[in-house]
């Protein structure tokens, strides 16, 4: 397909008929989520032989030229069309069925069209979770890593592999991003997290990245990208927003998920718990892992909630949620991290 609609507006009856094999008679779509970086929609279609109404799940680049400019600069659309088009189908993480998936030559403008999953229970980072939802969580976490662990007929595809240009222009602006986040949050923020975070700026502008090539990572693996309960309740979990695939170390997204994703209280409470249900997920799936040989990969990983919550904050539109949210995560990767001791450890090699 030659030309795809890159907003809703732009369907019409024929994309519809070559998509879905006939075209609806009547049609609406309305917002869905709390996406920055893209823009989420359900579409209701009505057919002439009474077969519906139907629903669908559709997503497009973000109307916000700052949100969509950073996307495609660092690659994210492109990403996900992949992941859904040439890897989700031979996964066992719960994803949605994917219908359609086409992006722009550019990298800028993209359409994707799934299963509907709801009814579900939107996942939501501010409020947090219950540690069932979080074990649910960890175990999609598993069925991620585990069967790209030291697997290169995924690892080694062309378009996982990382992008010095795009890791060089991150590297340059970090520097811009913390002085927004330090200016936008320095009166809201606890004093020895923005304290932490000062710290890795600068040793994120004097270090060279070491890149691990372990495991698929699925990159902001928190409550914001989950959706429970879906189907109605049908199935537990499913895991959306595949924007920052990357390949790296598995334990990214577990450090992450702990720390900025379920709130301080809950991973002190729980964290050895969800470490030996990873190990345990893991290990069933083939990798035999200890909390043990993941403890250095996990704590490390945490950092990561930080240095996202930096850039994100930084560089895609600004919204109250969206500084609730970053707050969110900071404070919780901060905490897990000045705990563990990461930032030592990361340095420490």
């Amino acid at each position: 397909m030659t030309r795809f609609p890159a907003h809703p507006d732009e369907i019409t009856d024929d994309w519809w008929a070559e998509v879905l094999g006939r075209a609806p008679e009547h049609w609406t779509w309305e917002p869905i989520g709390t996406g920055q970086v893209g823009d989420s929609v359900r579409f209701t279609l009505d057919f002439a032989d009474g077969q519906g109404p139907r629903t669908l799940a559709g997503k497009f680049a973000a109307a916000d030229p700052t949100s969509r400019g950073t996307a495609a600069m660092l690659g994210l659309y492109t990403k996900e069309v992949r992941f859904y088009r040439d890897l989700a189908p031979h996964l066992p993480v719960r994803t949605p069925a994917t219908l359609f998936a086409e992006i722009a030559d550019d990298g800028a403008r993209f359409c994707l069209l799934f299963e509907d999953l709801g009814p579900a229970r939107g996942g939501n980072q501010i409020a947090g979770c219950t540690i069932a939802d979080a074990r649910e969580v960890v175990r999609q976490a598993a069925a991620l890593h585990a069967p790209s662990w030291h697997n290169p007929d995924i690892l080694e595809r062309d378009w996982l592999q990382p992008d010095p240009a795009a890791a060089a222009r991150v590297k340059a602006l970090y520097p811009q991003a913390q002085a927004i986040f330090r200016e936008r949050y320095k009166d809201i923020l606890e004093p020895e997290f923005m304290a932490l975070c000062e710290e890795l700026a600068e040793v994120t502008a004097a270090t060279e990245r070491r890149h691990e090539k372990t495991s698929l990572v699925h990159g902001d693996f928190r409550l914001d990208n989950v959706l429970f309960d879906i189907r109605g309740g049908a199935e537990p979990v499913a895991v959306l927003d595949w924007q920052t695939l990357t390949i790296g170390n598995g334990l990214t997204d577990i450090g992450y998920f702990l720390g900025c994703g379920i709130g301080d209280a809950l991973r002190r409470a729980h964290e050895r718990e969800l470490l030996e249900l990873y190990c345990t997920e893991m290990t069933a799936r083939g990798v035999p892992l200890t909390v043990e040989a993941i403890w250095r990969d996990y704590v490390v990983g945490a950092l990561h909630g930080i240095s996202t919550a930096v850039f994100s904050a930084a560089f895609v539109v600004r919204t109250p949620r969206g500084d609730a949210n970053f707050l969110s995560m900071a404070r919780g990767a901060c905490a897990l991290c000045l705990e563990h001791g990461s930032l030592d450890l990361m340095t420490r090699g």
